[in-house]
C-alpha cells in the first residue's frame, strides 16, 4: 500500500467541502487532479469513499471511518513535527545537571537557572547534588550532560570553561579574636582548631583549601570532619573552631558566624562548567551553557 500524506490532505478537504471544486480551490490545485488522486487513493485502500453523482458528493460509509483516521493521523504528524522542530530549538526536551553543594549559592548560576526556567519551561530539568569528583563517570557515560564542579583534574574525554573564580573567606565564631578584622592571613589560622571537609568524601573543596595551606606551609589543626560545607558552617556557629569557604557561601546568615576575606592573592576558587567532549550537544544543552557561561 502506498498511501502519501497528501493523499490524506486532499481527502480530507473533499470529505469537509464534499465538492471537488471548492476542495480543488483550497488546496490551490485543479480539479482533475484533485479528482485522480482520490481515484488513487481509493484503488489503495480498496474501498470507495465517495458516492458521487452528477449533483452531489457524500461520504460513505468506509469513507466516514477513514475521515476520522485521516484526521487523527495528520494531527499526529503536525504534533510530531512541531515536537522535532521544539526539540531542535531547544524549546522542549530533558537537561541533566551535576551540581555540587555549592552551586545554588552561586549567583551566577542561580540566576542561569531561574532564566532558563523562564524561557524554556517545557524542558524538565533534572538536577542532582552530587559532589565534584563523583560528577566525572556520569558525564563520562552519558547520565549527566553538564556538570557544575569545582576545578578538579579531568580525564580527556571531557572539556570545561570557566564560569567564575571567587576568593575564598576565612570563617570564625563572632567572639574570636579575629572576628573584628577585615582581612587576614591565612598565616593567623595555624594555631586554630580546624572544621574541615572528610577527605573520605570526595569534594574538590577540600584538595583546593588544603593546597592552598600546604602551599604557605600550613599545616591545619584538624579538629572536626564532616561532609558538607552547610555542617561547616553550622559547627563555626558554635565555636567549634574556624574554616576556610568559597566566597558563595556567605549567601548563608547565621549571626555568630563572621566571614573574613583572606588577603592572599592566590585564595581564589574556580568553578568550571563541564561536559563530555564525545557526545552529541543538543539545543537545551547549549541554551543553558550559554546563560552559564555568559557572566565569565
Amino acid at each position: 500500500m502506498n498511501i502519501e500524506l497528501r493523499h490524506l490532505r486532499y481527502f480530507v478537504a473533499v470529505a469537509e467541502e464534499l465538492h471537488f471544486g471548492r476542495a480543488a480551490q483550497r488546496l490551490n490545485i485543479s480539479q482533475p487532479p484533485l479528482s485522480q488522486q482520490i481515484q488513487i487513493l481509493e484503488q489503495e485502500i480498496g474501498a470507495r469513499l465517495f458516492a458521487r453523482t452528477n449533483r452531489s458528493v457524500r461520504l460513505t460509509a468506509a469513507g466516514q471511518q477513514f475521515l476520522l483516521d485521516a484526521r487523527l493521523i495528520l494531527q499526529n504528524v503536525a504534533q510530531a513535527a512541531d515536537k522535532a522542530a521544539r526539540l531542535h530549538r531547544g524549546d522542549e526536551g530533558e537537561l541533566r545537571i551535576g551540581f555540587t553543594s555549592s552551586a545554588p549559592f552561586i549567583s551566577v548560576v542561580s540566576d542561569a537557572l531561574f532564566t532558563y526556567r523562564q524561557r524554556f519551561p517545557a524542558v524538565h530539568l533534572q538536577m542532582q547534588e552530587i559532589n565534584t569528583r563523583q560528577q566525572l563517570a556520569p558525564l563520562i557515560d552519558g547520565r549527566l550532560d553538564l556538570g557544575v564542579m569545582r576545578n578538579t583534574p579531568l580525564p580527556e574525554t571531557l572539556d570545561h570553561q570557566l564560569i567564575l573564580q571567587e576568593p575564598m573567606y576565612a570563617l570564625v565564631h563572632r567572639d574570636h579574636r579575629l572576628a573584628g578584622r577585615e582581612r587576614i592571613s591565612v598565616s593567623e589560622l595555624t594555631k586554630e582548631p580546624f572544621v574541615f571537609f572528610d577527605p573520605q568524601v570526595g569534594t574538590a573543596l577540600y584538595t583546593e583549601i588544603l593546597t592552598l595551606l600546604h602551599h604557605y606551609q600550613i599545616e591545619p589543626n584538624i579538629a572536626q570532619e564532616v561532609g558538607e560545607a552547610m555542617t561547616i558552617i553550622g559547627l563555626v556557629s558554635t565555636g567549634l573552631g574556624v574554616s576556610i569557604l568559597p566566597a558563595s557561601f556567605r549567601r548563608v546568615r547565621l549571626a555568630d558566624v563572621v566571614w573574613i576575606p583572606l588577603q592572599e592573592p592566590d585564595a581564589l576558587s574556580q568553578v568550571w562548567l563541564v561536559w563530555s567532549r564525545l557526545r552529541e550537544r543538543p539545543a537545551v544543552m547549549s541554551s543553558m551553557m550559554s546563560l552559564l557561561l555568559s557572566a565569565e
